[in-house]
């Protein structure tokens, strides 16, 4: 699977011709699946319902432009990242999301799938299902800038104009 939880990277590698059409689509339902059971095994270890609806609304500006700038990071870290080392790409995702969770106003959830299971969590981390549309679109707006950087910086290393 290349061991990405998030469709974001799914669809980056699927669209730089990295992963196949035909597991792409089965990954991402497979991320989300796995995030909803990841829920409903923090439920159950804090004793809570299984089932919750999140009321917790995250709607601003800047909760948005948070998403944007948490999705482009993680995206940067892992694209620019395989040219360094593939050995180090799990411990450089790790530092980013546990940093980018302190320097983001959103709390960088930088993932689909993340962002669908926390609608099932009516805790701090929740976030309610009105609010996730926004998430997402800031998450592919993330996805957009960064294939755009991939572009820009292809182009410029290999001369092209």
């Amino acid at each position: 699977s290349g061991a990405h939880f998030n469709p974001l990277v799914t669809l980056m590698l699927r669209l730089r011709g990295e992963v196949t059409a035909a597991p792409w689509l089965l990954l991402v339902l497979v991320q989300c699946g796995g995030a909803l059971v990841g829920v409903a095994l923090a439920h159950a270890m804090f004793v809570l319902p299984i089932l919750q609806v999140s009321t917790k609304l995250r709607t601003s500006t800047g909760l948005w432009i948070s998403e944007v700038v948490a999705t482009v990071g993680l995206l940067a870290v892992i694209a620019f990242g395989k040219k360094a080392s593939l050995d180090s790409i799990a411990a450089r995702v790790g530092a980013y999301i546990a940093a980018a969770y302190w320097f983001t106003a959103s709390t960088s959830f930088a993932n689909p799938a993340v962002t669908f299971a926390r609608m099932g969590s009516d805790s701090f981390a929740g976030i309610a299902p009105i609010s996730a549309p926004a998430f997402i679109a800031a998450q592919l707006a993330g996805l957009a800038i960064m294939l755009a950087m991939l572009r820009l910086t292809q182009s410029t290393s290999t001369g092209a104009r």
